[in-house]
C-alpha cells in the first residue's frame, strides 16, 4: 500500500506563489506515476498535472502550464507542484494522487487527504 501526505497549502495574494509538497510512504515513487487533481466546491475534480517515474509524457492542464511545474526527489520520496502566479481561479482542494499507469482520467489507485489552497485578491 501506498500513503500519501500533502502539505504547503494556505492562503497566498493573486500573483503569488506556493509549492505544494507530496511525501510517500509504504513504497517507493520512483515505480509510480504521481499526479496533482484539485477541486473546487461545486466543481468536479480535474487534473492539473502528472509525470511518469522515467520523466516522460508529462502532462499540464491547459489552465496551469507555463505557471504549475511537478517535480520529485527520490531519496525524499515527495512529489512537488510549484505553483507561480496564481490566480484566483486557482483556489481549490488540491489532491496527490499516484498509480502504475499514466493516465488522464480520475481513477488513480492511491490518493492523499487535501491540502487546501486559496488565491485571494
Amino acid at each position: 500500500q501506498v500513503q500519501l501526505v500533502e502539505s504547503g497549502g494556505g492562503l497566498v495574494q493573486a500573483g503569488g506563489s506556493l509549492r505544494l509538497s507530496c511525501t510517500a510512504s509504504g513504497r517507493s515513487i520512483g515505480t509510480y506515476v504521481m499526479a496533482w487533481f484539485r477541486q473546487a466546491p461545486g466543481k468536479e475534480r480535474e487534473l492539473v498535472a502528472a509525470d511518469r517515474w522515467n520523466g516522460g509524457n508529462t502532462y499540464y492542464n491547459d489552465s496551469v502550464k507555463a505557471r504549475f511545474t511537478i517535480s520529485r526527489d527520490n531519496a525524499k520520496n515527495t512529489v512537488y507542484l510549484q505553483m507561480n502566479s496564481l490566480k484566483l481561479e486557482d483556489t481549490a482542494v488540491y489532491y496527490c494522487a499516484a498509480d502504475k499507469y499514466y493516465r488522464r482520467d480520475t481513477s488513480y489507485e492511491y490518493w492523499g487527504q487535501g491540502t487546501q489552497v486559496t488565491v485571494s485578491s
